[in-house]
């Protein structure tokens, strides 16, 4: 079975296999590719594009469920962009005499066809792969409270691997009522370290056993890597666990806001001109939309809140009203919220409410991307409740974020606990890579409905 670095080696081969195959197919049957003499150099763009698609929705990572339909409906959307971006290249911005530019059809058609054939044999490979897996194992050394809370975790993020755990004075697994003594955890460990897939040590001021140390090492060495609960956090979750944060959290090393302004200026202008040709392209429906809004109830068509900005800056956010005018009651939205009017379900579900917010952008006082706006009468509550929510006013909010394509609507203050730890790591890991991941799991949450 192909394991790690294999898999995406062997998936990053593939697709530039099949590129190169259906684009010269495609083209030869249009007429304009000799097989003799097939298009290689020239298809640098489309693979590089391709590649780079994919990468951005973790799809030569095999840990990705590629049965899934996040993951088909995701990759689909990259492949789709890609597309886009190649004929944009290829036609606004590469000198006459590109070879792909003798045949548009071509380039459409071939991308369209590489969509299912990559997704098929991805398919494939992820149901041959658990097939033949042998039940896999995270091995967990903590205390059992922390490895209940470590259990739950993986749970709810869907994790296929049972989860074993050893404290300093017993390892068993979690369906296992008895104890063994602690010096059985090594004969234990041998037993399974060919199916233990990591390794999670829960960080403390504790030495663990030198004989543990070592076999822990043989381990590491022999590809089963021993990660700190935070990091594991971060790998497999690509999130920051709130027990790790302090007031000090701020001055790791990690932080790229502060070391690259030049970063933050790109990521301005593209707000600039992005946000621009978002109302340009939304300009058009708006009629159309606020004739229904004030049909409705005749109401006012844009609702305005304080909402907290960078720095805990205050300033007032704008978005198409969805709630009925003068409507009380929760500082939440619930499912079934029959507050909402039926317009306003639809431009929640779509996410079409949030277009006035680009005003806000223009303005400077939203990016596209960072963490959501809350309104001030909530943040007030949050950081009295929350230790170090203000770590989160470090970057200007954003009308989309990675906690808002991860994780559902908060309703209260558990899910603000765990969209919190979504927010943090993109403070931490702040990048055009990760923003542009942010953009293709917004489109797909735009066309499946998941607003609130």
């Amino acid at each position: 079975m192909l394991q790690g670095k294999q898999v995406s080696f062997t998936l990053i081969l593939l697709d530039v296999f099949v590129v190169l195959l259906v684009f010269n197919l495609t083209g030869y049957a249009r007429g304009v590719v000799d097989l003799r003499h097939p298009i290689l150099s020239a298809l640098e763009l489309p693979v590089l594009v391709h590649i780079l698609g994919v990468y951005l929705i973790d799809g030569y990572n095999r840990r990705t469920d590629m049965m899934s339909i996040t993951y088909t409906s995701l990759h689909v959307i990259a492949l789709l962009t890609a597309l886009l971006f190649t004929l944009l290249l290829t036609y606004a911005f590469i000198p006459v005499g590109y070879s792909l530019q003798t045949s548009r059809f071509v380039t459409a058609v071939s991308c369209l066809t590489v969509i299912p054939v990559t997704l098929s044999y991805r398919r494939f490979f992820y149901q041959r792969q658990l097939a033949r897996q042998q039940q896999r194992y995270f091995l967990y050394l903590g205390s059992p409270e922390s490895c209940r809370v470590f259990q739950e975790e993986c749970r709810q993020n869907g994790m296929k691997q049972t989860v074993l755990y050893a404290t300093h004075e017993s390892f068993v697994r979690p369906e296992t009522r008895s104890s063994p003594p602690f010096g059985d955890f090594l004969n234990y460990l041998e037993a399974y370290s060919s199916q233990i897939d990591a390794v999670i040590v829960r960080e403390s001021n504790v030495e663990l056993p030198p004989l543990v140390a070592q076999k822990l090492m043989d381990l590491q060495f022999g590809g089963a890597p021993t990660l700190t609960l935070e990091l594991f956090y971060q790998v497999y979750w690509r999130k920051i666990p709130l027990y790790r944060i302090n007031q000090t959290w701020l001055f790791q090393e990690g932080f790229q806001i502060a070391r690259e302004p030049v970063f933050e200026r790109l990521k301005r202008v593209m707000d600039i001109v992005l946000a621009l040709v978002g109302l340009l392209l939304f300009a058009p429906c708006f009629p159309f939309i606020a004739a229904a809004i004030w049909l409705t109830d005749r109401g006012p068509v844009f609702f305005h809140q304080t909402r907290v900005g960078r720095n805990r800056v205050p300033f007032e956010a704008r978005k198409l009203r969805t709630m009925r005018e003068h409507a009380a009651g929760d500082v939440y939205t619930r499912e079934g919220d029959a507050r909402i009017t039926p317009v306003g379900g639809f431009l929640r579900a779509s996410r079409l409410d949030e277009f006035p917010q680009l005003w806000n952008v223009l303005r400077g006082e939203m990016s596209l991307i960072g963490p959501r706006a809350e309104w001030g009468r909530l943040v007030e509550q949050y950081e009295n409740q929350i230790p170090c929510y203000h770590f989160r006013h470090l970057v200007k909010p954003g009308i989309t974020g990675w906690a808002q394509v991860n994780y559902p609507y908060g309703a209260n203050i558990e899910d603000t606990l765990r969209k919190l730890e979504y927010d943090l790591y993109y403070i931490r890991y702040y990048s055009l890579v990760l923003d542009a991941s942010i953009v293709l799991k917004t489109v797909q949450v735009m066309l499946f409905g998941k607003g609130r």
